[in-house]
């Protein structure tokens, strides 16, 4: 079944009934599937909540406005090249010294977390970063999983945003839904990174920046699909989260991108049972990179 409506989307993500499709639980330790088989969002009932407690506790040691200030600084540094400084700016503020090392283990082990598409590259990426988090540890997983989890997501949405924010740039595609249901375990799908572009634009304000963040979030959303597996039944469920944060019931002219809309409910960072416990912390990676980019200027 394909959801594609707003409140039908919120309905089934707040129901318990509906838990994410069963990754396998026998693969080596240290490898791809092992670690998905450890972490949060691939689990569900006590387990899920005693995983997810460990990433939020690790949260709390982390200031979303050090990181923003950290992400731009760091694009600021690099005059522009801002590829692996969301992953080293999280990484640093979670403990990790030799940033560069760990962004490109990231980078590979990335690949394959969501889709679960194993690889052998995958796996020793993730050998590396189980030593380098320092062991195979359930507080050591929150970490990787934090890093995995923003990684690509990140990425994508400053990509997404500097196509919004540069004159004459092309607003992505509109998402073809159809390969994006088939695409491996019903896992949730990123969209294909939009081309690396070094932006120098008029200055805009912090606040403006937040705008086109949000939009951007609602309009092309990192994650085009999410899905779900009726615990009763074993049907699968997939949610278009393009659709649903486009759906004209809740978003005036929701075809239109327009960043001074501000926050709006969107389903990005899901809803109810499993919301991400990471939206502020990527959404400060994100706009501290697009200021450096787009050179914000004072209120």
């Amino acid at each position: 079944m394909l959801i594609t409506r707003h409140a039908e989307a919120r309905a089934l993500l707040a129901d318990p009934r509906y838990v994410p499709p069963p990754v396998r639980q026998d693969g080596e330790p240290g490898t791809l599937a092992w670690l998905r088989s450890q972490v949060s969002r691939f689990s569900h009932g006590e387990v899920h909540a005693e995983r997810r407690r460990l990433l939020t506790a690790c949260l709390a040691t982390l200031d979303a406005d050090a990181l923003r200030s950290a992400a731009g600084s760091l694009t600021l540094e690099r005059a522009g090249d801002w590829r692996d400084v969301p992953t080293e700016v999280l990484g640093a503020a979670l403990g990790f010294a030799d940033t560069g090392r760990l962004a490109r283990v990231v980078r590979t082990a990335a690949t394959g977390y969501l889709s679960g598409v194993e690889s052998a590259e995958a796996d020793a990426a993730v050998t590396e970063l189980t030593r380098l988090a320092g062991g195979a540890t359930p507080e050591s997983v929150a970490r990787i999983t934090l890093l995995l989890q923003a990684h690509a997501a990140t990425e994508d949405l400053i990509a997404t945003a500097l196509t919004h924010a540069t004159p004459g740039g092309a607003a992505p595609a509109e998402p073809d839904i159809a390969p994006l249901a088939r695409t491996n375990h019903g896992t949730t799908v990123l969209a294909p990174a939009v081309p690396d572009t070094t932006v120098l634009t008029p200055a805009v304000s912090g606040g403006e920046v937040d705008g086109l963040v949000y939009e951007t979030l609602r309009h092309d959303p990192p994650v085009k699909v999410t899905r779900r597996v009726d615990r009763q039944t074993g049907a699968e469920v997939v949610v278009d989260l393009v659709a649903a944060n486009r759906d004209p019931d809740v978003f005036g002219d929701p075809g239109r991108f327009d960043a001074s809309r501000g926050e709006t409910p969107h389903l990005t960072f899901g809803a109810g049972v499993r919301p991400c416990p990471a939206s502020r912390h990527g959404l400060a990676l994100a706009a501290g990179v697009l200021e450096a980019l787009l050179g914000t200027v004072d209120e």
